[in-house]
């Protein structure tokens, strides 16, 4: 590889250097939350604006984002970006939802012209390689900017976004910076089946494991580092104030739902477990106000609660529900199932809490069953979860079978891990 870890490393704190605080043009003056004492989280964008947009003077810009990009006082950064003189913005790419969050899952925006600002609007969702370096071509900028909140599971699409655009952006020959955000629901460690590349997919492209523990940041180290057949000229602007440890509320910044059914922190954390169930014939609670917090098919009752309940998971406890979705599986029915009430975040494993849920419902519900293309195994990276659950094994068997795999990757995200 023509770039090194450590040369990657070095541009990562050169730019983090290089955008120390001075008057933000963010509008970003904010103290921290009280009992945090002097230490404040500023995002990457925030650092970026505070030293004048460095890294991108003498640059046509083009920022791929969301409406998750948004500064503390909730002005989206392509207003904020599109407003101030130092930086030349020419262009948006929009990903999975669109640009200003319009689409529904597996849907987007298409290419339009921004009625706020008149920047156009490119479509990237569903392109990759050399389709998504042409769109990149074709926009004409020197430099694509990454700018959207994670939540922390493999087969949430944005960072395979965060790849393909990484990709297109080496062929088409531009530079590429990424703004670091926080993992919302900690970067403490990563959890989970690591992807075995035969089930590449967008819902995973890499092997990783399917709860990461890093940043949108670390990540795109990690894929220039080892991923990546010819790495692209990184930079990344780093956050400062973050600590591993810390969820999503720890500093105040506002929420903004980064996909339709992901409308609050709360929901991103049961999510690297409970989207297990999009691949079977249960609702994930899509259509409810708490999707993947509430999980259920009609004909469940109140036996598949109470057998998550005798399991004793840490910091989770499961509550007998029922509810109608309003669209997607169920729609208009009513059905039964569990609701996830975690009351201690620090304890709770979302991983081992989906794969526990699946036992006991394929335990408690004589209709549980996969979805025919066996979804499940893009979502858990191979055939070894279903085919364990499937021939009786128990939680505790399920999850050690992949922990060897676990362990090789987190030797390796542990070279590209930012922040302490």
């Amino acid at each position: 590889m023509t770039l090194s870890r450590r040369n990657l490393l070095a541009t990562t704190a050169a730019v983090a250097a290089g955008t120390t605080a001075a008057t933000s043009s963010a509008g970003t003056a904010q103290a921290a939350p009280a009992g945090h004492g002097d230490r404040r989280l500023r995002t990457g964008f925030e650092r970026l604006a505070d030293g004048g947009y460095a890294p991108l003077r003498g640059q046509k810009v083009g920022v791929v984002t969301n409406p998750t990009g948004i500064t503390r006082d909730v002005r989206h950064i392509v207003d904020v970006m599109h407003a101030d003189g130092r930086v030349n913005l020419t262009a948006v790419f929009g990903p999975e939802h669109g640009f200003r969050g319009t689409a529904q899952a597996g849907g987007s925006e298409g290419r339009y012209d921004d009625p706020a600002t008149g920047l156009p609007v490119y479509d990237t969702y569903l392109k990759s390689g050399q389709p998504l370096a042409d769109v990149f071509t074709a926009s004409g900028v020197d430099t694509v900017v990454f700018d959207i909140q994670d939540v922390g599971a493999r087969f949430y699409t944005y960072i395979w976004t965060l790849f393909d655009c990484m990709e297109a952006a080496s062929l088409a020959g531009k530079r590429f910076v990424v703004l670091d955000r926080p993992n919302p629901v900690t970067g403490r460690a990563a959890l989970g089946p690591v992807l075995h590349k035969e089930f590449a997919t967008f819902v995973g492209r890499q092997p990783i494991a399917q709860a990461h523990g890093m940043t949108v940041a670390e990540l795109a180290l990690l894929f220039n580092g080892e991923f990546l057949t010819s790495p692209v000229p990184l930079e990344t602007v780093t956050m400062s104030g973050w600590r591993r440890s810390e969820f999503y509320d720890a500093w105040g910044l506002p929420w903004v739902p980064p996909s339709p059914n992901m409308p609050t922190p709360e929901c991103a954390l049961v999510y690297s477990g409970t989207c297990l169930f999009e691949g079977t014939n249960l609702s994930e609670g899509r259509g409810t106000t708490r999707p993947f917090e509430l999980l259920g098919a009609e004909g469940v009752d109140g036996d598949w609660a109470a057998a998550a309940n005798e399991l004793g998971l840490p910091g989770v406890r499961f509550r007998e529900a029922y509810f109608a979705p309003t669209f997607s599986k169920f729609q208009g029915k009513t059905v039964g199932g569990v609701q996830l009430h975690v009351h201690d975040r620090a304890a709770f494993d979302p991983v081992r809490t989906g794969i526990a849920l699946l036992v006991t419902a394929k335990r408690t519900w004589d209709g549980f069953a996969w979805r025919s293309d066996n979804w499940i195994d893009k979502l858990t990276g191979s055939t070894q979860v279903r085919t364990m659950i499937d021939a009786g094994a128990h939680t505790d068997e399920v999850v050690a079978g992949w922990e060897a795999e676990l362990a090789a990757f987190r030797r390796t995200r542990r070279q590209y891990l930012l922040y302490r």
